[in-house]
């Protein structure tokens, strides 16, 4: 989560926000609570690093203030910002799954308590100015990544633009970044279909809820776009791409 230089929230805002929010909880404060099994000398962000709770699952949030900033890579996407913010502008506090979640720190459920919590947090401070997902290189502007969350939380589609995003290949087709993350394999509109930009794209959302829903595509499946084209979605040789084509 990005913020205007010199304005991350310390340990004690960070507090307050989960005094005031019933759904979350602090179970490490370097200034309170001690953790179990791990100092703060042993922790890679220190003394600025809390744990908080929600729903039983356990999230870091590092990178707060007066400590040292969480690092983080440059988005090649803005959804919904002017611009795409870097480093010179920006500091980070990142959040992330707790260290004994690690191993499954992609399930389903620990990425929806992920996403809540970061939720709660734009909602919490007004002075968040971008939401960096790094899986799919993009800088989600606050008020639009609260939207997509909320919905999807509640049951709406998967938030795939935001979550995942798209680039026009060299050969003219349209091919997602970050469905990999959750799903094992990217997606890949063929050019044909993607003549009419805005209605590739629109195809690409539908299809990225579909397949978050049924995971990894080991074979062969047919569908029929909105417009009533057939189209057929076949992994590809290394398994590594769903590729999308007309049938």
């Amino acid at each position: 989560m990005l913020f205007a230089k010199g304005k991350r929230p310390s340990i004690a805002a960070i507090r307050e926000f989960a005094e005031a929010n019933d759904a979350v909880s602090i179970s490490h404060d370097p200034e309170r609570l001690p953790r179990p099994g791990l100092s703060d000398a042993a922790s890679p962000d220190g003394a600025n690093l809390l744990e908080l709770v929600r729903a039983g699952l356990t999230f870091d949030v590092a990178g707060l203030s007066p400590g040292a900033h969480a690092g983080w890579t440059a988005p090649d996407v803005a959804m919904d910002l002017e611009k795409v913010p870097n480093s010179f502008t920006h500091e980070s506090i990142r959040l992330m799954p707790g260290q004994h979640l690690a191993g499954g720190a992609r399930a389903m459920p620990i990425m929806q308590g992920l996403m809540a919590i970061a939720r709660d947090l734009v909602l919490g401070f007004g002075g968040i100015e971008a939401v960096v997902w790094g899986p799919a290189k993009c800088a989600i502007g606050p008020k639009y990544f609260e939207s997509i969350i909320s919905d999807w939380l509640s049951g709406g589609p998967f938030p795939a633009l935001g979550l995942v995003s798209f680039h026009e290949t060299i050969d003219g087709g349209l091919q997602s970044t970050g469905l990999d993350y959750w799903t094992g394999q990217e997606l890949r509109i063929e050019p044909p279909l993607v003549d009419d930009k805005v209605a590739a794209t629109r195809l690409g959302v539908r299809l990225v809820d579909h397949l978050v829903h049924a995971g990894k595509l080991q074979s062969p499946e047919r569908m029929i776009a909105q417009d009533g084209t057939s189209l057929v979605l076949n992994p590809s040789s290394n398994r590594r791409f769903v590729r999308v084509a007309i049938e």
